[in-house]
């Protein structure tokens, strides 16, 4: 709620006649350019803008800091080289409001570089009071929630976006000049899939029809493929209906690239190429720290063979499991998951057993062909497909198929999926028929991935929550 101290001066303002909201404001100069610079600035005008924090003052003198989009300068006012004009304003200035500020760059006599203001301009008035210290609150969905005041209240946050920024930036720039091609598909969808994943419905009112929203871009990039295109890609916003917590979140952003002539084999050397220029790129090494340990972004990265890990460590070949294996499979081994049939247990299993080792970059290669019904078979092994995922820090990062191109097969799999769907699994996908008639024109041979961007930008600015890194996550509304 509006504060009545704030609205107070707010009607003061107007009083005086200043406009406490005005249209614009002539800014020269940001704090790290002064700051950063000061031999050149020193004793020259300059004129900033930002938020007020911490103002204290003892009779005229006046000190705070001045928070900008670079960082933060102190600004000083006093009698001796301070207009009457900014005295009789900033009576009504708290913290948290954004005022303007014309003077010279100066130092104080404690060494601070400093603007010794002449004059003020009021830009925003504050109505309600930042906390002071936003880090202790006990609610840390409430810095989620109200990401604006944690912005403001740690400046440090911005770093993060910052970086999350430069990634995107990188990945673009790395497949722009690949001569890949930039798409934007639909969001809103008549079928879903492309992972197995619970969808989002919704309803379109003009069609009166029921849409999903997207849960991954891959049909849509391979129709793309299908007419012609040689090399697609795109940053999205995909939506999965499913659980909260460190590294998921309903809205997510990922992008996904597709070759045509390419296989696994060659987007795992691509992958590297660009995970370790990028890494190499943005803080000088292939080596960073990640909680307390050194992850490293040497490449080659190591290659992790699913199938025969497991069989190594527990003596099952989860290529050939059936259904009715899996229960057994599930109830001697304690598995959580719900849903008691060979892809899930198979899944289980590995999150248990393998999992767990791979900090380092590692591609985990041949899924059992079971689980990847958009994938060709390994060849010369049917049970297995050309898949991979790519973990880092024990997360998946990525997921790439040498992509199934023979319609009549690709059928055949998503009629799988469908009678799984029909059967009870939320996860698996219904039969497009649209995309079927698109690959029976002939799709040529094709490579796709998808890289989860709120996971690696987590994972390259040291936090364990992909929250830290997405500016709005999905939270709780404050009503519940």
């Amino acid at each position: 709620m509006v504060e009545d101290y704030r609205l107070e001066k707010l009607n003061d303002l107007i009083k005086k006649g200043v406009n406490p909201y005005p249209y614009s404001y002539n800014v020269t100069n940001h704090s790290d350019d002064i700051k950063d610079n000061f031999d050149s600035f020193n004793g020259k005008d300059v004129s900033v803008a930002g938020r007020v924090i911490g103002l204290r003052h003892m009779g005229k003198l006046y000190f705070f800091d001045l928070l900008d989009g670079n960082g933060k300068i102190q600004i000083m006012a006093a009698p001796n080289f301070s207009k009457k004009e900014l005295f009789d304003l900033i009576e009504d200035i708290d913290t948290g409001d954004i005022v303007g500020i014309k003077g010279k760059v100066t130092k104080s006599n404690r060494g601070e570089i400093s603007v010794a203001a002449e004059e003020l301009t009021v830009l925003s008035k504050g109505l309600l009071t930042l906390p002071e210290k936003f880090h202790g609150l006990t609610d840390v969905e409430l810095r989620y929630r109200k990401r604006y005041v944690d912005l403001i209240a740690n400046p440090d946050v911005r770093k993060l976006f910052v970086m999350r920024a430069k990634i995107l930036k990188y990945m673009r720039n790395f497949l722009d000049s690949r001569g890949y091609i930039e798409f934007e598909t639909p969001i809103l969808q008549p079928t879903y899939g492309g992972a197995n994943a619970a969808p989002f419905k919704t309803h379109f009112n003009a069609l009166n029809e029921d849409m999903f929203l997207r849960v991954a871009d891959e049909l849509y990039l391979k129709r793309l493929i299908i007419g012609g295109f040689e090399k697609v890609y795109e940053v999205s916003k995909d939506f999965r209906n499913e659980d909260i917590d460190s590294t998921h979140n309903p809205e997510f952003t990922q992008i996904e690239a597709y070759e045509v002539y390419k296989d696994y084999e060659d987007y795992m050397k691509m992958t590297e190429e660009l995970l370790s220029g990028m890494v190499k790129t943005l803080f000088g090494s292939y080596k960073i720290d990640y909680q307390g340990k050194e992850l490293d972004f040497t490449p080659p990265f190591k290659r992790v063979y699913w199938v025969k890990e497991l069989k190594d460590k527990i003596g099952i070949d989860v290529s050939t499991l059936t259904d009715e294996e899996a229960k057994e499979i599930a109830k001697k081994e304690k598995l959580e998951t719900s849903i008691k049939n060979a892809y899930h247990v198979s899944d289980e299993l590995f999150d248990k057993y393998i999992k767990p080792d791979l900090f380092n970059p590692a591609f985990v290669l041949d899924f059992p062909a079971y689980m990847s019904p958009l994938t060709k078979d390994k060849r010369g092994n049917s049970k297995l497909s050309e898949r991979f995922e790519l973990y880092i820090t024990g997360k998946e990062e990525g997921n790439c198929y040498s992509e199934l191109t023979n319609p009549i097969e690709q059928r055949e799999k998503f009629e799988e999926q469908d009678k799984e769907r029909r059967e009870g699994d939320a996860e698996a996908n219904p039969i497009d028929e649209d995309f079927l008639e698109a690959i029976e024109y002939g799709m040529p041979p094709t490579a796709g991935i998808g890289l989860a961007i709120d996971r690696l930008a987590m994972i390259l600015t040291n936090n364990i929550s992909i929250k830290e890194v997405i500016a709005f996550p999905a939270v709780r509304s404050e009503k519940k």
